[in-house]
């Protein structure tokens, strides 16, 4: 397995260079665009038990320790007539929680016995496709809706005096929001961006505030902060998790 903090080193170099070399042209013209996202994600909540009907409820941040995980995500999308914009998303995640357990844990039909130590693995891989329509389409302001269609390719493994790992990989539909506010259409602005649907099997948000500044036209950096929340109640399996991000990104769009 690569280290992840190398690897996170070498996407934030990639990211300086795409920022040196990307193509001026009109923030509103059609064509490729590319978005490339680094940082670090922290958890505040993230409790699972498996199975959701007859395991134990683990919580890997306060039953266990749970550091801070470097995060990057790749965006490639290609805008037509103007208002159209479709993207595709890829955005890994992988999270470690270590310690003692307290108490007796079963997880996927093994025992974890109380005072032995463990390692929990917590895996969210995503991939997204996005079709966005933009109501409003200014040098000053952008407003768009859309859908997004998920594949999450999830994982949770506990090892310890046993080895136990579940995965799951299915389909989650979402809606998209995008906004973006330049005052006097300047290089400065703020931008708003979500994916987020709610079910009574479970709900899923991601959501972004970050400041941004076009260093040029057809490149525009930006640093904030995101929020990616939800998880599913089901028999099979219960699994609730928030997490927190500081991040730098660069959009990129090309002719």
């Amino acid at each position: 397995m690569k280290d992840p903090v190398t690897s996170l080193r070498l996407f934030f170099v990639v990211l300086g260079v795409l920022t040196l070399l990307g193509t001026a042209r009109p923030a509103r013209a059609d064509g490729l665009e590319v978005d490339l996202e680094g940082g670090v994600a922290a958890a505040s909540a993230n409790v699972v038990r498996i199975p959701g009907d007859g395991g134990t409820r683990l919580s890997l941040v306060d039953d266990l320790s749970t550091k801070a995980a470097p995060a990057f995500r790749v965006r490639v999308g290609y805008r037509f007539a103007e208002r159209h914009l479709v993207t595709a998303l890829y955005a890994p995640l992988t999270v470690l929680a270590r310690g003692t357990l307290d108490r007796d844990v079963s997880f996927e039909g093994r025992t974890f016995p109380a005072g032995s130590a463990a390692l929990a693995v917590y895996r969210f891989d995503s991939y997204r496709l996005t079709y966005r329509y933009d109501l409003l389409r200014r040098e000053e302001l952008e407003l768009g809706v859309g859908l997004t269609g998920k594949i999450r390719d999830a994982e949770v493994s506990l090892y310890g005096v046993e080895a136990s790992r579940k995965t799951n990989t299915g389909f989650v539909p979402l809606v998209n929001l995008h906004f973006a506010w330049r005052p006097g259409g300047g290089v400065l602005g703020l931008l708003l961006d979500a994916d987020a649907l709610a079910a009574p099997q479970g709900r899923a948000e991601d959501i972004l505030l970050a400041g941004t500044w076009a260093v040029r036209e057809g490149v525009t950096v930006r640093a904030g902060y995101r929020t990616v929340e939800g998880g599913s109640n089901v028999d099979e399996v219960y699994s609730f998790t928030w997490l927190h991000y500081g991040v730098l990104g660069v959009e990129l769009r090309f002719p």
